[in-house]
C-alpha cells in the first residue's frame, strides 16, 4: 500500500518505510531510498538531460538471511512499482542448458501488465457489476418476445436490417409487458437484497480458445509467453457456452467478462510497458553463484562469466522483445545481492562491476538483532503465532526472557552451524511451539504464557545435541 504521496516520498520517509519491516542495515536503506528518490527528481527534468540519467544499480553484499531481498520487495510495494526477483543461477550463457537472461525483462513486463489491469479492471468495477446485473435478469426473466428474437436472428444471417415498425400493443400485451417489467423490477431488488443468491441460473459465457500449442522457434520463444491459442484468440471470435451455476457465482463470472470487455487491453499493454520501462526493479539474487571462482577448473566457470557478459546489456541498457513490444532497460533499476563468501564482488568481471557502481555491506545479525527481529516489524514472528492460534481460542504471551532466549539460541546455532540469519527463528519458532500447535483445538480459552524455562525445555536439548542439529536448520 501506497503510504506518501510522490511528493511527500523523501529518502527519510523510505527509511523510516523500510524500518517497520527490516531491522538495521540502515546504510542499504538509504541506499535505496535515494535511488528511489532519484527517479523522481529525473521525471521533473527536461527530457533532452532526463534521457542521459541513468539509474546507480546497487550490489548488496551480505550473509543469507539479513534482509537483502527484503528491502528491494518492501520498496516496491511503497512505490507499486513492478517488481521480479530472479537468481542468476537460473540463467546461463547461449548454448548452455537454462533460461535466457532477457526472460527477467519478460516477466517484469508480465507484472507491469498484470499489475495495470488490476488497477483498469478496479476502476470498471461498478459499470460491470451494472452491466452483470442486467444480463442476470435477462437469464432470470428474458425480456423481449420470441418474435422479436427470431427477427433479429433472421437479419443476422441475411445481413438485411429491416425498420421495424412499431405496431400498436393490444391491451393484453401491454398488460403483459407492464407484468413483466414488475416483475423484473422485483427480482433486481431480490438480487440486490442477496435473496437470490442460492437458486441455480442458466447463463451464457464466453470461451476463449486456448490451443496451448508452443512455437517452435529461436532461443527465447519460449520465454515469449506465446502460443498459437493466443493468437488466434485474438483473430477468431470466441465461443459461447452456456453453463448452470448459482446466482451467486454467475454474478461473480459475469461482471468479470463484462470488466474484461470494458477494459481496453491495448491501452493496458501500453501503459504497461512504459511503467516497466520508467519504474521497474529487477532483484537479481545469488550473484555471487556466477562469479569465477579462479578454480583450474574451466568448464563450469566458463559459463558463469557467460551469464555475466550476457548480463552486461541488459543492465546497461538495450531492446528486449516482449509479447506486447520493445522495452528499452535503461532506465530500470537492478538491484543485485550475494553473500559473496568465496568469492569477492571484485572478481565479477569488470564490466559487470562498472555497472553496478554502488556497493553496501549488510551487517550479519546479532543476538540483539534477532531479538527485535521477533518482536519489533509489522506482523514479525511472534505475532504470527499469536494470530495463528487465537482462531482456536488460545491466548499465546511472551514474556522479555523468552525473547531474549530464544535470540540467544538462535545466534548459538548460526555461530556453531551454517549462518542463516532471521530464517534461523523460524526453525526455532515451529519446535518451540510445536506441542501447542498440535493441541491447541483441546485448549479453547486457555493463556499460555512462554518464559525463558519454557524455552530452555523445549529448545536446549536440540541446540546442544550435535546429532539431532544435521538434521535442523
Amino acid at each position: 500500500m501506497t503510504l506518501y504521496s510522490e511528493e511527500a516520498l523523501t529518502p527519510r520517509k523510505i527509511v523510516e518505510y523500510l524500518g517497520r519491516y527490516i531491522v538495521g542495515q540502515d546504510k542499504a536503506k538509504r541506499a535505496v531510498a535515494i535511488a528511489l528518490r532519484n527517479r523522481f527528481r529525473r521525471r521533473r527534468l527536461p527530457s533532452e538531460i532526463a534521457r542521459e540519467i541513468v539509474p546507480k544499480n546497487i550490489l548488496m553484499v551480505g550473509p543469507t538471511g539479513v534482509g537483502k531481498t527484503e528491502i528491494a520487495r518492501r520498496l516496491s510495494e511503497l512505490v507499486k512499482a513492478p517488481f521480479v526477483k530472479v537468481e542468476a543461477t537460473k540463467y546461463t550463457e547461449v548454448g548452455y542448458v537454462g533460461r535466457d537472461v532477457e526472460s527477467m525483462i519478460r516477466d517484469l513486463v508480465e507484472r507491469s501488465v498484470q499489475m495495470v489491469r488490476e488497477r483498469k479492471t478496479a476502476e470498471v468495477q461498478e459499470e460491470a457489476e451494472a452491466r452483470a446485473e442486467e444480463r442476470l435478469l435477462d437469464a432470470l426473466l428474458p425480456p423481449r418476445r420470441a418474435k422479436e428474437r427470431v427477427a433479429d436472428v433472421m437479419s443476422f444471417f441475411t445481413g438485411q436490417t429491416t425498420e421495424r415498425r412499431e405496431e400498436p400493443l393490444s391491451e393484453e400485451d401491454q398488460r403483459q409487458e407492464h407484468q413483466r417489467t414488475a416483475t423484473r423490477e422485483r427480482l433486481r431488488q431480490m438480487l440486490r437484497e442477496g435473496k437470490l443468491d442460492g437458486r441455480e441460473v442458466e447463463i451464457e459465457i464466453s470461451e476463449s480458445l486456448q490451443a496451448g500449442i508452443p512455437l517452435i522457434g529461436g532461443p527465447g520463444m519460449d520465454e515469449m509467453g506465446m502460443n498459437l491459442g493466443e493468437m488466434l484468440s485474438g483473430i477468431l471470435p470466441k465461443r459461447k457456452k452456456r453453463t448452470r451455476t448459482t446466482v451467486s457465482d454467475a454474478r461473480k463470472i459475469l461482471q468479470a467478462e463484462e470488466a474484461e470487455k470494458l477494459v481496453d487491453q491495448e491501452s493496458v499493454a501500453q501503459e504497461a510497458l512504459e511503467k516497466a520501462q520508467e519504474e521497474g526493479i529487477v532483484f537479481i539474487d545469488e550473484l555471487d553463484k556466477v562469479a569465477a571462482t579462479g578454480s583450474a577448473h574451466g568448464g563450469p566457470d566458463v559459463s558463469r562469466e557467460g551469464v555475466q557478459r550476457d548480463l552486461l546489456p541488459v543492465i546497461e541498457g538495450c531492446n528486449v522483445n516482449t509479447k506486447y513490444g520493445p522495452v528499452r532497460t535503461d532506465h530500470i533499476l537492478f538491484i543485485a545481492a550475494g553473500a559473496f563468501q568465496k568469492v569477492k564482488p571484485s572478481d565479477l568481471v569488470p564490466e559487470l562491476q562498472g555497472r553496478i557502481p554502488l556497493r553496501v555491506e549488510l551487517n550479519p545479525l546479532t543476538e540483539e538483532d534477532l531479538a527485535r527481529i521477533l518482536v519489533e516489524p509489522e506482523n514479525s514472528l511472534i505475532r504470527q503465532y499469536q494470530a495463528l492460534l487465537s482462531t482456536e481460542e488460545v491466548s499465546l504471551e511472551f514474556d522479555d526472557d523468552a525473547i531474549r532466549e530464544i535470540a540467544s539460541l538462535a545466534a548459538r546455532m548460526n555461530r556453531e552451524m551454517e549462518n542463516i540469519g532471521a530464517r534461523r527463528l523460524h526453525t526455532m519458532m515451529e519446535n518451540l511451539l510445536e506441542d501447542l500447535q498440535f493441541e491447541a483445538p483441546e485448549m479453547r480459552g486457555q493463556r499460555v504464557l512462554v518464559d525463558a524455562r519454557f524455552v530452555r525445555e523445549r529448545l536446549e536439548r536440540l541446540v546442544a545435541d550435535s546429532d539431532m542439529r544435521r538434521y535442523m536448520l
